[in-house]
């Protein structure tokens, strides 16, 4: 019953967050453009099976990663498990474990964020093959591994957070002046979409467990801005992996003109692939040929004398 009453809460909250997103589009359509919703039916479902959706999902979150995620925050950070048993203080390098968690925790809910995954396949569509999905979504999950870890280490440290994200932004500026053109608004497109659905209520619930299971931490100055690591480190991995496959490319193509080796062109700037243009036939028309006159039989009576 409880359950029932929760799920009730959750869809009013849910409807009310949902309806200005609903105002908005259908008003522009409606009043703005002066045209009505095309496949109205469709649309309505499509908003009831969101709006049922997002209850779920929040209450699922509610449920079973948020505690799970606070339960694994609490285990690792359990003195026995920091210090082995060992007498003495705990140092930073006895956390060894909470960043090897970290790392994959933030690797395995990028690769299964679902706003990754529709701006990966976006990306291999409009580039014609050029960027690879699989290879996007794997850079970004790396950025994100490499965030959180760092993430985790600045908790478990207490060093200051601007500190971090102060020289992480100044790199990412350098980088983008020596990273591929093509590259560079999908990577900062990249920083936003890890911060979705998946990957924010776990990356919360470990960084607030941390925070309030390290000695000498503060859940509210410490617990929070582990998702700042993990917008920043996706644009740097994204960018690097892009240099790799421009520098590949070009080491390919100078070893083919030195007659050394062959061209290998890393997958995200590989070419797509072109079919070749057949080029039409061109066959003169036939020309047409005079009609023989069919000359009757030598006869008696028609023959020339």
């Amino acid at each position: 019953m409880q359950f029932v009453h929760e799920l009730g809460v959750g869809l009013l909250g849910t409807l009310r967050d949902i309806l200005p997103i609903a105002t908005v589009l259908l008003g522009f359509q409606l009043v703005v453009l002066r045209r009505p919703v095309p496949h109205l039916r469709r649309v309505l479902v499509g908003f009831a099976l969101v709006l049922v959706g997002m209850v779920l999902f929040l209450a699922g979150l509610d449920d079973a990663l948020f505690p799970l995620g606070r339960l694994m925050a609490e285990q690792l950070t359990d003195p026995t498990l920091v210090s082995g048993g060992r007498p003495g203080p705990v140092t930073w390098t006895d956390y060894g474990w909470v960043y090897l968690f970290a790392a994959l925790i933030g690797f395995s809910t990028t690769v299964a964020e679902p706003a990754l995954m529709a701006v990966a396949l976006k990306a291999e569509h409009v580039s014609g093959g050029t960027i690879s999905a699989v290879a996007l979504r794997v850079a970004v999950a790396l950025g994100v591994a490499i965030g959180i870890s760092l993430g985790a280490f600045r908790i478990v440290t207490g060093t200051p957070l601007p500190f971090y994200i102060i020289t992480g932004y100044v790199l990412v500026s350098l980088q983008t002046l020596f990273a591929p053109r093509s590259i560079i608004a999908l990577a900062y497109d990249t920083g936003g979409v890890t911060t979705s659905t998946v990957t924010v209520p776990l990356v919360a619930a470990l960084g607030l467990g941390l925070a309030s299971t390290v000695p000498g931490r503060n859940p509210v100055l410490d617990g929070f801005g582990l998702i700042a690591f993990a917008s920043l480190f996706p644009m740097m991995t994204v960018m690097a992996y892009a240099q790799l496959g421009h520098w590949r490319a070009q080491r390919g193509r100078s070893s083919g003109a030195n007659g050394t080796g062959t061209s290998r062109l890393a997958p995200a700037l590989r070419p797509p692939r072109s079919r070749p243009i057949p080029h039409p036939v061109f066959r003169p028309a036939p020309i047409p040929q005079p009609e023989r006159i069919s000359q009757p039989p030598a006869t008696p009576e028609n023959r020339t004398v």
